[in-house]
């Protein structure tokens, strides 16, 4: 376990300006950036996750962009190391590791004492030929059997955390869910929290501005990297709508309209679910992003509790 280290980390749900704010508060606080979106992590990825250019980072270094391979499936455990290494080097040099993301379970991953299951490639290559033959309310059903809370948790379409909450199941024999523990930090740490009332609106905004972006032409450019088949990238907002109607040239053979407008439903769902994640967590000091005076407030919060 790393030692009693200052960590800062911006979290809450999408849209809400976390990165933003986790420049201003690194450039004011001498700090360096940590990355806790999961699909931030992969390479290309950069419209449809709402990354910010290297020109907006404010100078501040990032850390963990653009280190996986489109074709990697992620793994909690994974990350989890890098980030820990990451925060360690900041930290050796001085400066403020802020961890910022809306990925609850990555974030989790890095701040508490959680200890992660292994794999095992044949149960989940077994599970997911299961996924592909039947579909995710199949396996869905299982899991409400095996572990009700779990699947409580989960959303039936999400094939990906359904299949690992049923690998985990089976190789430990106990409840995916009871697996996590309580609330037990390993570094010093200050979770700011931002959320605002008029996200439907916002999430709307973006993911329009994403399509005016560039977001088609970005998926159409990682199918030959295998976006499709990827476990992981594939299942990402936007880009698992998104490839659903295109061929494998990239030409548009389904209704675009619809595929838009079942990602601002998705967002919408997943944005519900972040809240709903982050709100269980009583460390959490939440401000209202909308408010003008938004940063000068997280900078209070920062310096009076660092």
């Amino acid at each position: 376990m790393p030692d009693r280290l200052r960590v800062l980390a911006v979290v809450g749900p999408t849209a809400t300006g976390k990165s933003d704010l986790a420049v201003t508060l690194a450039q004011q606080l001498g700090g360096e950036v940590v990355n806790a979106d999961s699909m931030q992590l992969y390479r290309g990825m950069d419209v449809g996750t709402a990354k910010l250019a290297p020109e907006e980072r404010g100078g501040v270094p990032h850390h963990l962009l653009d280190v996986w391979p489109i074709s990697k499936s992620a793994a909690v455990a994974d990350y989890q190391h890098d980030a820990r290494t990451a925060i360690a080097d900041i930290a050796a040099r001085g400066a403020l590791p802020v961890l910022v993301g809306g990925s609850g379970l990555y974030l989790r991953a890095v701040l508490d004492d959680l200890d992660f299951p292994g794999e095992s490639p044949e149960v989940r290559a077994r599970l997911y030929r299961e996924l592909d033959e039947h579909g995710p309310a199949r396996l869905h059903a299982r899991l409400a059997i095996r572990d009700p809370q779990a699947a409580a948790a989960i959303l039936p379409s999400n094939g990906r955390r359904i299949v690992r909450a049923l690998e985990v199941i089976e190789l430990t024999g106990g409840p995916f869910l009871a697996r996590m523990p309580g609330f037990v930090s390993v570094y010093d740490t200050v979770q700011i929290g931002l959320d605002r009332d008029d996200l439907d609106a916002r999430v709307e905004q973006r993911v329009q501005s994403m399509m005016r972006g560039g977001l088609l032409d970005e998926v159409r450019g990682l199918l030959p990297d295998g976006l499709r088949r990827s476990p992981t990238a594939g299942k990402a907002l936007g880009y698992a709508q998104l490839t659903a109607v295109l061929d494998d040239d990239g030409t548009v053979t389904g209704d675009l309209q619809e595929a838009v407008a079942a990602t601002l439903r998705a967002t919408r769902r997943f944005v519900r679910r972040q809240r709903s994640w982050f709100r269980r967590d009583p460390r959490v000091r939440w401000l209202d992003a909308a408010d003008p005076a938004v940063t000068d407030r997280a900078l209070r919060t920062a310096t009076n509790t660092l």
